[in-house]
């Protein structure tokens, strides 16, 4: 059987706290909530739905007061708690908060946990913000970290980022392996993209030959951080 087989798991379920063993702090939770409540006043008075308040001045002043007095720790647990609660537009907002800290170090399970929540959201366009952002981060080359980027995004049929990054990842001068061509090749082809799909083999055969026997390996991959 050909291809990458990838078996997602409930992405409600046991999803890995982005610091481990934190218990919310009454400040954490307050933010939580306050935010919570500015978005759901703002989405009431508009007609744009849920997406609608992501640039809202209610959520904004909440962002001023509340979350950006926070210390590190209670603002990673806010972070963890907006995506355990599926909500991806809050959760965005604070991750840039955290992205303008002196203390932030770039986290491709970050990044993962962000996609997917935003992406099953059916928010694809901030998806393409959210990593847009990885241009600018000091990304060592982890290519373990890069492939569970682009499954991520290729279970969301977003092929176009998922390309970005690719082409990201070597001008960072991480080099694709044998499981980062399986990702995009059987992925481009299950969404009918051929033309890149063919682009991308072209390179593979270059790099590893033109037998490209890896492609034919089943092999599993769980996208979750258990």
């Amino acid at each position: 059987m050909r291809g990458l087989v990838i078996t997602m798991r409930d992405k409600g379920k046991n999803r890995r706290p982005i610091q481990k063993g934190r218990y919310l702090t009454t400040e954490a939770i307050q933010a939580v909530q306050a935010l919570k409540r500015a978005a759901t006043a703002e989405t009431r008075t508009t007609d744009g739905g849920s997406s609608s308040f992501s640039s809202s001045s209610t959520v904004k002043r909440v962002i001023d007061s509340k979350v950006r007095r926070l210390v590190k720790l209670d603002l990673v647990a806010v972070l963890n708690e907006l995506l355990s609660q599926n909500e991806g537009l809050l959760a965005l907002q604070v991750f840039e908060e955290i992205r303008k800290e002196y203390w932030y170090k770039p986290q491709f399970s970050v990044y993962v946990d962000m996609i997917t929540v935003l992406a099953s959201n059916g928010l694809y366009e901030k998806v393409k913000v959210l990593c847009s952002y990885l241009k600018s981060e000091d990304l060592e080359a982890d290519i373990e970290g890069f492939n569970s980027v682009l499954v991520a995004l290729m279970d969301f049929g977003i092929t176009k980022t998922a390309m970005e990054c690719f082409r990201l990842m070597k001008l960072v001068g991480c080099e694709p392996d044998e499981s980062t061509f399986k990702i995009l090749i059987n992925g481009l082809e299950l969404k009918g993209e051929s033309n890149v799909s063919e682009f991308v083999r072209e390179e593979a055969v270059s790099r590893f030959g033109p037998s490209l026997d890896f492609l034919n390996e089943e092999e599993e991959m769980v996208l979750t951080d258990d």
